[in-house]
């Protein structure tokens, strides 16, 4: 079993085993294994690392994007923003536009396996935010451009978007053991249709409305490769979202 460290507490833990959830290094990040090629998905944004694949990521305003805190750090030590970069705009990462990170301009959750991330102004449609929290049962989609394999997964990242159907589960779900809990920052999902793996890390989990509307209700940070993944809640840190897009 393959997951990502959880919690603000866990933090440090997490960027120790980024081995186990990043493709910053030689082991695999947090993608889709099984899954469909996605048709839609105009806000996501694929994060690379000395222009290598790492993470996923979600536009929420015109210069901020966010994507998951652990995707920032490489054998324990932050990454410089000048290896970073982002493409945007596009299903097919290598059709898409290039920005890099504003200097200075990160902003980490101090609850969650969030950040914040300010860049040039973006041309793309940018997602609309959860206010109301997930429910048990409640049907989910996650998108990213992460690993179609469980062998070597940072040679098996998807250059086209890809996305998996999950459901939520309660906190305390066997499933996810060990790293979601009632309360904490973070909910568990099962497998319906394929499962998020390396290189997903910090992408979209979606709710799907009647119409087809699609509202960011979690950051994707962690799955088994198999039957479950977890997800920080939107919801929860929505004050600090908004409070750091608008300065």
């Amino acid at each position: 079993m393959v997951r990502r460290a959880r919690g603000v507490q866990l933090m440090v833990l997490s960027a120790l085993t980024l081995v186990v959830s990043s493709v910053l290094s030689s082991a695999p990040a947090s993608a889709v294994i099984g899954g469909s090629k996605s048709t839609y998905g105009p806000w996501a944004v694929r994060m690379l690392v000395d222009g290598k694949p790492a993470c996923t990521g979600t536009a929420v305003a015109r210069q901020w994007i966010l994507t998951a805190s652990h995707c920032f750090y490489e054998q324990a030590q932050p990454v410089a923003d000048k290896r970073i970069s982002f493409r945007v705009g596009h299903l097919d990462m290598r059709r898409g536009t290039t920005v890099r990170p504003l200097p200075g301009k990160r902003v980490g959750s101090s609850h969650a396996d969030m950040m914040l991330v300010k860049v040039p102004a973006m041309n793309v449609p940018t997602a609309r935010l959860s206010t109301v929290g997930v429910k048990r049962g409640q049907m989910v989609r996650q998108y990213g451009w992460g690993a179609t394999c469980t062998t070597d997964e940072s040679a098996c990242q998807s250059p086209v978007l890809k996305q998996s159907d999950l459901k939520v589960v309660r906190a305390n779900d066997p499933l996810c053991a060990g790293h979601t809990a009632p309360g904490g920052p973070d909910f568990c999902m099962k497998k319906v249709s394929g499962i998020p793996a390396g290189g997903d890390s910090g992408g979209p989990v979606m709710t799907v409305g009647p119409r087809g509307t699609e509202t960011l209700i979690g950051v994707f940070n962690g799955s088994d490769r198999d039957k479950s993944a977890e997800a920080g809640e939107v919801s929860q840190q929505l004050s600090w979202i908004r409070s750091v897009i608008r300065r």
